[in-house]
């Protein structure tokens, strides 16, 4: 029996996103177009707009369907020359958004997850709401927001559809989220636009979503994206997401009883309810990930999304942890149907597996 404990790679798809996506199949006319077929396929987009919106916390009009999170950074970033002229992402930031980053900023976080404070920052800068790899949330769970001198795109990808999206005083000018990662179908995301300039386009053409990014709406995914946040925040506002935390906490017990010596980075602060980072050090989270997949469990090492390369995280690097503590990282990230008897199933493997590593290193 497979179990799946990577939910921060990828969701499985929501019944109800299935659901949305086989109906939108169905749905003939071209969203461009001004006959009834078309003004129906135009009806389903600004449906999915506005579930979108409703999870994020915006208004419909300010959401710009895109093919991923990783084109709706680039769209984004696309933008810098309105705020400064500059783009700096902090180091712990997923790489859709530090590829672009042209200064170093210092780390967010320390060892212990707690956040540091950050230098003065000015032009467009990026800040995520959550991490991927380790969970850690901003201290007040508020979407990073805009200062003075400054303008931020914050990356609400693993936040949104896992705990309430709220903003603090001043929002940021920009938000990206993909539907993937709460139960929607792969190759959707989208650009939240919180200024009042609609951003100059990367894609130029037809001049679809109003402007912003021209070809043809992916209207079976745009479907799927709006049922899954609708979905989703339903179960955030439910509570639902409470008893993962209690598992992970369960699961993270479970291992630190057989290896006192394992790290679980960000346990003293406030981190998404389903993802555990922990570094067991000496043993190469590659060898853990593979080890664990034998045994029937999927998990990761590393980045959430990495074109299958396995390497040391540059997150935890970040946050000051040394290169071969780095390398021994795994994360697990748990999705609402994982069950205790899951976690304490993989915490029994685990420490089997745990316990060879030990005694050939002895």
């Amino acid at each position: 029996m497979r179990t799946y404990l990577d939910h921060n790679a990828t969701t499985p798809l929501r019944a109800e996103a299935r659901a949305a996506m086989i109906d939108a199949m169905d749905v003939v006319g071209n969203p461009s177009s001004v006959h009834s077929e078309g003004r129906g396929a135009k009806m389903l987009v600004e449906h999915a707009r506005a579930q979108v919106a409703e999870l994020v916390g915006c208004k419909p009009q300010q959401v710009v369907f895109t093919s991923s999170a990783t084109e709706a950074a680039a769209l984004a970033v696309a933008q810098k020359e309105r705020h400064g002229g500059s783009f700096a992402a902090l180091p712990t930031e997923h790489d859709c958004l530090g590829v672009w980053s042209e200064r170093a900023l210092p780390s967010a976080f320390d060892r212990s997850g707690a956040m540091t404070y950050i230098a003065a920052p000015t032009g467009l800068i990026a800040q995520s709401g959550a991490n991927s790899e380790t969970g850690i949330m901003r201290p007040d769970r508020a979407v990073a927001g805009s200062g003075d001198g400054y303008s931020t795109i914050c990356d609400i990808t693993q936040m949104a559809g896992k705990v309430a999206v709220t903003y603090g005083d001043v929002t940021p000018s920009y938000a990206i989220l993909s539907a993937h990662k709460l139960g929607g179908p792969k190759g959707i995301g989208a650009l939240i636009n919180f200024t009042a300039d609609d951003p100059a386009p990367m894609l130029r053409g037809g001049g679809q979503e109003m402007n912003r990014r021209s070809g043809t709406e992916n209207i079976v995914g745009i479907a799927g994206f709006g049922a899954a946040a609708q979905a989703a925040g339903a179960d955030v506002a439910a509570g639902r997401w409470d008893e993962v935390a209690q598992f992970r906490n369960i699961l993270e017990n479970a291992i630190a009883a057989v290896s006192p010596e394992t790290i679980f980075v960000g346990k003293a602060v406030e981190r998404l309810p389903n993802t555990s980072c922990m570094i067991t050090p000496g043993w190469k989270g590659e060898t853990q990930v593979m080890q664990m997949d034998l045994a029937g469990f999927a998990i990761s090492a590393g980045s959430a999304c990495s074109s299958g390369k396995v390497k040391a995280s540059k997150v935890l690097g970040a946050m000051g942890f040394d290169e071969n503590e780095a390398a021994c990282a795994i994360r697990v990230s748990l999705g609402l149907e994982t069950t205790k008897d899951d976690v304490m199933r993989f915490a029994e493997s685990w420490a089997a597996k745990y316990d060879r590593y030990k005694s050939r290193a002895a």
